[in-house]
């Protein structure tokens, strides 16, 4: 366990704000009583179960646990594209404790989103993986010393394909060998660590993610837009 983690689930968590604009209760806060430092803190992003609005697609109370599960396949992959995320008992109950990542202001995201860059093809691939169906442009994280993270994950891991997404600039285009073997190192990881996903994820859906990394695999490119749903989610930002 990381000093970071370790300091997010036992530092004392307390809300401060509110993101007005998420669809679920997304709260801001910080964690304090750090190393016995009262003045040190962790900024982050709290999301309560109990505020999760329902979907017809998903089952109640089990967003949190999507986001825990995207945060442990990009360590796990060592890809690096999520922030520190856990799970806690918060002022709310219990739900998803994130730590607050300050963006690199001077990126026009309405221009980034769609290039062709390192960083943004990994997280498209990191969305194969994990069948995002919600990766919005506002969800892309370019930090100052020129690294990306994402955010927002709970809708994430559905058992049947709903990849929804702004980043098809890899549409078809073939998988890198590096990727390639990537990709296998991950499916071995997910498998010795099963129990954990399984505490987070359903049977069905583990199999399905099992499936979409060998299917990645197998065919060595990247997804391409369906015709059975919109492959663009809505807004896009």
């Amino acid at each position: 366990m990381s000093s970071l983690v370790e300091a997010m689930q036992s530092g004392e968590l307390s809300v401060t704000g509110r993101l007005v604009d998420a669809s679920n209760a997304t709260l801001y806060g910080v964690i304090k009583g750090i190393d016995s430092a009262e003045s040190e803190e962790i900024r982050v992003i709290y999301k309560p179960v109990a505020g999760e609005r329902p979907l017809w697609d998903f089952p109640d109370g089990n967003l949190a646990n999507r986001e825990y599960a995207a945060f442990l396949i990009s360590e796990i992959a060592e890809w690096n594209l999520v922030p520190t995320t856990i799970l806690r008992e918060g002022p709310f109950g219990p739900g998803m404790v994130q730590q607050w990542i300050d963006i690199d202001e001077t990126v026009d995201l309405a221009l980034f989103y769609s290039q062709d860059k390192p960083q943004l093809r990994k997280l498209a691939l990191f969305d194969a993986v994990i069948n995002n169906t919600d990766r919005k442009i506002g969800h892309l994280l370019p930090t100052p010393d020129g690294k990306l993270l994402g955010c927002d994950h709970g809708v994430t891991f559905h058992h049947e394909d709903k990849l929804r997404t702004v980043l098809w600039q890899w549409a078809g285009l073939a998988i890198a060998d590096q990727e390639i073997i990537e990709l296998r190192k991950l499916a071995e990881e997910i498998l010795k660590k099963r129990d954990v996903f399984q505490e987070l994820l359903t049977e069905i859906e583990m199999q399905a993610l099992f499936n979409r990394i060998e299917r990645l695999i197998a065919t060595g490119i990247f997804p391409e837009p369906s015709d059975e749903w919109p492959a663009v989610p809505w807004p896009p930002f």
